[in-house]
Parts: structure tokens; sequence; C-alpha cells
């Protein structure tokens, strides 16, 4: 495209997408009307163009592949873009779910509509960019440049608060970044070049690990969000348009594990050792906290935050066994998360568009007047709590076997954790979906319609078909995490020192 390969294919087709919704003059509804629709054939034709990129993608090779180069600015500084078994299932994850998002929001946004998914398409681009870019400082213009799309979203199409979960979203993830910012300058003086490809067999010392660790640690634990910094999710949720919802918990919550797997284990393998303890008590206090946390939520999204915040939980506790069942199973539960989590946040505008409200005590007894919509809540609502044979199950179970093999302990808190998450999940489909229909308000709700069946129907059979046959995504990683797993083992020596020692 225009001399560029696939993955600059992918970065600028929405942006091309974006410019035409800008060029349409008007605001009638059939001005609005061609702006959805440019929306979300753009966003098709995105996904189809990542089916392709996956047909040229090689599983049983961990190299960087779609690999295209260019120079740009100062020396050892490049356009540089590549995929691995990493970082492709997320590219698909990514323009797999976006056209849902535009579905989603064809009659709930009416204001500034072309402005809107403008927005989503430029996000599209940044988040794609962030998953193929091999050049440290493209990668952090593309992570820090979804900021801005996804502030906007929040702030102007939110709820009633989103002046203040838009400014908390932002300066958290801000700030945050700019320790990652130093860490990259640090980094480009050490070995004079930002080439991620370079840096992954560039030796750095043990002090200086330790430093540079902290400091993307500081970003990607945001992003994840862990505990202690979680906070502006649950408000950013809460406010968020569902789309904007989607997206953060889909795609943006995975930036930070994707950071852990790229950067964190196979650059500073003797600092990840290192801090490995400390992650995995925070990710343990995540998962337990966050899951009674949720127990007690009176609104919907705000439950189904926290409990994507316990999910992350599990991921981290996955990526710092650094074990090769524990890698995959936390790629593998991004993966379903995205999925799951996504689908979840659905369902609850589903019902928000019809009554415009998401506290739980306003529903009850939907089921005598949308068994179609409690049939798709309850698919994804087992999912959300790891019932075998749907894709929430294989992610959690390949964690916490893993753990369980280098930490009995975490293993044995991590497992209260799915206990917790069943109890609030399957409390708030009791009391939204069964029960008698006594609300008036709610004798007249109609079941899903045509569009909303097209959006949640391939996420269901995702979901099932993940759950029963996970070896696509799992075959997808292997190689990748194999080289990931085998660049952050200590060297020899140690452990044969450590085994001395037990």
């Amino acid at each position: 495209m225009f001399g560029f390969g696939i993955l600059s294919g992918l970065i600028i087709l929405p942006l091309v997408g974006a410019a035409f919704i800008l060029v349409l003059r008007g605001e009638d509804e059939s001005t609005l009307q061609n702006a959805r629709w440019a929306a979300l054939m753009t966003t098709v034709v995105v996904f189809l163009l990542s089916l392709v990129a996956w047909g040229r993608f090689d599983t049983s090779t961990s190299a960087f592949q779609l690999i295209e180069s260019k120079a740009w600015f100062g020396s050892g500084i490049g356009y540089k873009l590549g995929v691995d078994g990493i970082s492709m299932p997320f590219v698909l994850l990514t323009t797999f779910l976006m056209p849902f998002c535009i579905l989603a929001s064809w009659s709930s946004i009416q204001v500034r509509v072309k402005e809107y998914f403008v927005a989503f398409l430029v996000l599209e681009s940044l988040m794609i960019g962030v998953f193929s870019a091999l050049d440290l400082v493209l990668f952090y213009l593309f992570f820090e440049g979804g900021l801005i799309p996804m502030f906007l979203i929040i702030g102007i199409w939110g709820g009633k608060r989103r002046i203040y979960a838009s400014l908390k979203f932002f300066l958290y993830t801000l700030l945050g970044s700019l320790l990652m910012l130093l860490a990259i300058m640090k980094m480009y003086g050490v070995a004079g070049t930002t080439d991620i490809t370079v840096l992954l067999h560039t030796p750095f010392a043990r002090s200086m690990q330790i430093w540079l660790w902290l400091a993307f640690f500081a970003s990607f634990a945001v992003k994840m969000p862990m505990w202690p910094v979680h906070t502006w999710l649950p408000d950013a949720h809460v406010e968020a348009p569902t789309a904007g919802s989607v997206i953060l918990a889909g795609i943006l919550l995975k930036m930070g594990g994707y950071g852990f797997l790229r950067f964190s284990l196979p650059m500073f393998p003797e600092a990840s050792h290192y801090f490995a303890p400390l992650v995995f008590a925070l990710s343990v206090i995540a998962i337990v906290y966050t899951s009674l946390v949720a127990l007690v939520q009176e609104d919907m999204k705000k439950l189904i935050a926290y409990s994507s915040v316990a999910h992350m939980g599990f991921v981290t506790m996955g990526i710092f066994t650094m074990t090769t069942q524990g890698v995959q199973g936390a790629v593998f539960l991004m993966i379903s998360h995205g999925i799951v989590s996504g689908a979840l946040f659905l369902c609850v505008g589903v019902i928000y568009d019809r009554m415009h409200t998401r506290e739980i005590s306003a529903y009850g007894g939907l089921v005598n007047r949308m068994p179609r919509y409690a049939v798709a809540f309850m698919v994804f609502t087992m999912a959300n709590i790891g019932l075998p044979g749907t894709s929430g199950f294989v992610g959690e179970f390949l964690t916490m076997l893993a753990a369980f093999q280098v930490n009995t302990w975490v293993a044995l808190i991590a497992t209260l954790g799915t206990i917790l998450a069943a109890a609030y999940a399957l409390f708030l489909y009791r009391r939204v979906v069964f029960g008698a229909l006594e609300k008036a308000s709610l004798k007249t709700i109609m079941d899903l319609n045509a569009r909303e069946i097209v959006t949640l129907a391939p996420l269901i059979a995702l979901t099932l078909y993940y759950g029963v046959h996970p070896g696509p995504v799992l075959n997808a990683s292997q190689a990748t995490v194999d080289g990931v797993v085998k660049a952050v083992s200590l060297p020899a020596p140690t452990h044969t020192a450590n085994l001395a020692g037990q």
C-alpha cells in the first residue's frame, strides 16, 4: 500500500477511513448514516487484511515476520514493524473487536457522530501500531498516542462524571509512561539504537536492569491495571460509552501484559527474577481484593470492571512464573478476556440502551421477556468464571498450574479468586435475569434485535470454540513463548546453586 507492507496497511487504512468521514459535509441523518457505514466498512476491511497477514504468518518460528523497515530520524531510530507469535494474536483481536464496537454504537451515539467514529478509527490505528512496532520510540509514540482518542471518547461521549473519569485515566497512564520514556532514553544511550530486535540481544548490567525494569513496570502496571494503581479503571468503565468499555477491557488493558512479555522478561531477565515475588504478591492481592469489591457493587459496569482487574492478576501471575505453561496461559487468558469481557460490556449496553440505567436493582426476571439475551449473557458469564468448555477456563487453568509448580501458596490464594469470581458473576446473573418480572418498566422490554444478534453471535461462537479447541492461539504463540522463557532463564550456575540450596 503506497510502497508500504501489509502491517503499514493495517495502520494506514483506519486513518484513510477517518479522513473520509471527516470530509463528509452536513449533519443530516443521511450523512451520519454514511459515516456509520464508512466506519463499519473500514473496520471490516482492516479485519480482512489482518486475516491476510495471518495467512502469511508462520507459527513454527519465533522470529519476527512481515518486517518493514524504513529510515526515520537520528542514528539508530527508525520506522520498523513486525509481528511474532505473541503480537500477531493481539493484532487479530484488535481488528476483530472493532466492527462490533461500531455496531454497538450504531444508534446509541447521536451527538458528534462523525467525530466519534473518527476517534475509534484513529484509536484502532494506534493500537495496531503498539502490537507491531519493532522500534522503542515508535512503540512509545503509538502507546502514548492511544491515550488521546480514548480520552476524548470518555470525556465527550461518557456519562455524568465523564470529565473526572477521563482526566483520571489520562493522568494515571501518562505519569506511569513518563518513567518508561526515561528508560528508553537510557537504553538508547547504552545500546546506540532503539531497534527492539537488537535490544533483545543487548546485555544490560544487573544494577541497570533493576532501574529499567522498574521504569517499564510503572507504565505497564498502570495499563494492566495492577493493584494498587487500578482505581482509574472502574471510573473509566462506568463513564465510557459501551464501545469505549469494550476497547478498554478488550485491548488497552492487554498492552500492559504485552509490554511485560515484549520488554520486561526478555530484556531484563535478572530483574524479572528479582521482582517476581513482588509481582506474585500484587497479583494475588488483586485477584482476591478486587473480587471481594466486585461482590458488593450495584453498578453492572463497575462489577465487570473489578472483575477485569482480578483477571489481569491471573495474567501477571502467569507471566512471572516464567514457565512455558504460565506465559502461554497468560497470552491465552488475555485473548479470551478480550472476547469475553468485551461481550459482557456489550450485554450491559444492550439493556442500558433500553432502560438507561446500569443499576442491578433496576432489573430482574429478564428471561421472561428476553430469552435470547439471557442465553447470550449466560455464555459470557460462564466464561468469565472459567467454566470448563469455555475459553475462560483454559487460560486460568494454565496460569494456576504454572503457579502451583513455582509457588504453592500463590496458586492456593489465586484459587480463592476463582471461587469469588463464581460468586459475583452468578450473583449478577441471578439478580438481572432470573426471578419474577415484577417491575412495570421491564414488562415491555424487547429482546435482542437483528443488529445485536449479529454483534453477539460471533463472540459466543469464539468463546465456545476456544473453550474446546484452544489450539489455534496456543500453537501460534508456542515458538515465541519458548523463546521468551529461554531468554529469561537464569544462567546454569545460578540454577545449580538454587538446586543445591534446596
